[in-house]
């Protein structure tokens, strides 16, 4: 009997052994808590800052600019002087160029004494030509003369008017070549001393604003042609932020949306405000050779400037643009959320086991899901779910 005692109990604890060895094991899994609070949704882009308004200084007209004694990062005030022109000498003449303008003053010089000889012609035909009408027109009086050669006469008073006219006008040009030859004869040198009563006007250029020296194109003297670039000048407390967007993600976003600047080098995050999405897009290759549309963003920086004293124009900050706010809302971490058809689902952690729960999700960013209906703030979820993790499992938190 006791024997068969023993044999009963032996088979129990064989059963029962057999049971907790096939029994599936719980699995460990990491969990969160839903959440309720503010839910944002933001594009997050590299952007860089830029000034508001940059003035390039070019020479207004050709001349000699003296040395630059200004830097970059010197500080201007409106109206400063920040360069100085000369007028230029003229061009020296070699020994050939010389005798060619002197030929060249021999035949003006022949030119004009001509045109003088032909003025003085025209003088000598008019005058010429006014005796002839009177004594024309003094026989017409008298009927010695008919009325049709009076008039040819007096035309051609008239026409010997025109050519005096010609003539003078003939000795005008010829007498300006002469003098414009005479001067590009004259030689000139940087060392020519000035004649007395003889003044030199400088050019000044002065700065337009207040601000700061960016960039010095030309610095040391030299001979410039008109609308040479010398400096650039800029307010360097007047930036705004520059960003280019996915086309598709632009059209999110509205003019006056909240913006984060994070990254850029200080320890606070400034606050910025969308001023302009530009209208049209331009094509951009990424990294892996893809072709993307995207817009420029233009965003204000509201913070006070003492919190970005130290930005500079070109300098490279990350941009959080909000594009979507809600207040009190339902959260749950994306990565515990799976696809299930064309709704979304998550594990919730009841009683050691797992329930799958089909959720509508409203939004969701890099980090959250906006969950509208089937959880409650407080439940926990599973993470990173296990591909062997079903309805019903048995669970244990990690």
């Amino acid at each position: 009997m006791k024997r068969k005692v023993l044999m009963i109990v032996l088979a129990v604890l064989v059963l029962v052994g057999l049971i907790w060895a096939f029994m599936p094991t719980a699995l460990t899994v990491e969990t969160a808590t839903v959440t309720q609070g503010r839910f944002e949704r933001a594009v997050q882009e590299d952007g860089k800052t830029r000034l508001r308004e940059r003035y390039v200084i070019s020479t207004p007209l050709t001349g000699r600019v003296a040395r630059l004694t200004l830097k970059q990062g010197d500080a201007v005030k409106v109206s400063e002087v920040i360069a100085t022109l000369w007028p230029t000498d003229p061009t020296l003449l070699d020994a050939r160029a010389r005798a060619e303008q002197l030929a060249r003053i021999g035949a003006l010089q022949a030119a004009v004494a001509k045109a003088q000889a032909n003025q003085e012609r025209a003088m000598a035909a008019l005058a010429q030509a006014r005796a002839d009408f009177k004594r024309s027109n003094l026989l017409a009086q008298q009927g010695f003369v008919s009325s049709n050669q009076n008039e040819t006469e007096q035309f051609n008073v008239r026409l010997r008017e025109k050519e005096l006219e010609s003539s003078r006008q003939e000795v005008v040009v010829a007498q300006h070549e002469l003098d414009q030859s005479r001067v590009t004869l004259q030689q000139f040198s940087q060392r020519l001393p000035i004649a007395k009563n003889t003044v030199q006007h400088a050019v000044e250029v002065k700065a337009p604003i207040a601000g700061k020296v960016l960039k010095v194109w030309q610095q040391s003297e030299g001979v410039v042609m008109v609308g040479t670039p010398l400096m650039e000048l800029g307010d360097p407390t007047q930036l705004e932020v520059v960003v280019d967007i996915l086309s598709e993600e632009a059209a999110q976003i509205k003019l006056g949306s909240p913006v984060h600047l994070v990254n850029w080098g200080g320890p606070d995050v400034l606050d910025g405000q969308v001023r302009l999405v530009e209208p049209a897009a331009f094509t951009k290759v990424s990294a892996l050779g893809v072709e993307e549309q995207r817009v420029n963003t233009v965003i204000d920086i509201t913070s006070a400037s003492e919190k970005w004293a130290t930005l500079g124009d070109g300098f490279k900050v990350d941009v959080r643009v909000l594009v979507q706010v809600v207040e009190n809302a339902v959260k749950v971490p994306v990565s515990a959320l799976f696809p299930v058809g064309s709704r979304s689902a998550l594990f919730v952690v009841e009683g050691g086991r797992a329930r799958q729960v089909e959720i509508e999700v409203a939004a969701r960013n890099g980090l959250e899901a906006w969950v509208k209906t089937g959880l409650m703030p407080g439940t926990q979820v599973i993470i990173y779910p296990d591909t062997k993790l079903r309805e019903g499992s048995r669970v244990k938190t990690r």
